[in-house]
């Protein structure tokens, strides 16, 4: 965990959002084609004693985001309050890249560790076409299924699981010893004519969590996988077994993250 802002530096919170489809996702990458890059790139444009920002968690390439927190620390001779460096940083960041709110915030605040739970929304389109201005943004499956599976799949994720099964290998040496065990407080759906939406709120979630949940869902729907498998896999299961289907980035967006006190 990053030590909390030094004496002689102010920490700044900030909500931003950002569509996913022309960045190679939050986490700093080497090209610098990433929202932390550009985020960075910025704060220190104008500030250049800026060390780093560190975001709440990661999103994949192609997610988009309305509520992404982060924080970095200004060194004390920067004088611009809140209002101000959101202004700034919006004169300095790609039109695909906004800063949505900026608030000054104890030193012992962190994006990351503070978080208490985090709310993600998934987009499908339903519709036999797939408009323009949803490519992207939702995934297009014509042919649905049985709404009723669809919701049942949906009942197996809600409480607390092993959700291991539901997520991807990072690969990075750590797979087998990480704690997979996560609470789904809520999962809400929404749909039109055309289109239908599943939020899932909870104190967190794993890497690609949300797309193989939504992912099994639809399968389920489809009939091509069984609800008690979906059952069987969300006990617990070892790192080799995995459901078999994960939705696509399209769709996939973080709509908040909140924090004790919001």
């Amino acid at each position: 965990m990053d030590d909390a802002a030094s004496t002689n530096e102010r920490r700044f919170r900030l909500t931003v959002a950002y569509d996913g489809r022309p960045w190679a996702g939050w986490q700093s990458q080497v090209g610098g084609e990433t929202v932390q890059d550009q985020l960075l790139a910025a704060l220190r444009a104008i500030h250049p004693g800026i060390a780093t920002v560190q975001g709440s968690g990661r999103t994949d390439a192609g997610v988009s985001a309305i509520g992404q927190v982060a924080h970095f620390d200004a060194p004390a001779e920067a004088s611009l309050d809140a209002g101000a460096w959101l202004r700034a940083l919006n004169t300095k960041l790609p039109a695909s890249i906004r800063i949505m709110d900026s608030a000054e915030v104890e030193p012992d605040f962190h994006a990351r560790f503070s978080a208490v739970a985090k709310t993600y929304r998934y987009r499908i389109w339903t519709g036999s076409v797939l408009p323009p201005l949803e490519a992207g943004l939702a995934w297009h499956v014509p042919r649905l299924g049985d709404r009723k599976k669809l919701e049942a799949a949906l009942d197996c994720f809600r409480g607390r699981h092993d959700f291991r099964a539901f997520s991807a290998n990072r690969g990075d040496g750590k797979d087998e010893d990480r704690d997979t065990v996560r609470e789904i407080f809520e999962i809400v759906t929404d749909s039109g004519e055309d289109w239908l939406e599943i939020t899932f709120t909870g104190e967190g979630f794993l890497y690609k969590m949300v797309r193989f949940l939504v992912g099994s869902a639809v399968r389920a729907a489809q009939g091509k996988l069984p609800i008690d498998d979906i059952v069987s896999l969300s006990k617990g299961v070892s790192g080799s077994e995995k459901a078999p289907y994960c939705a696509p980035a399209d769709g996939l967006l973080l709509v908040a993250v909140r924090y004790p006190g919001d």
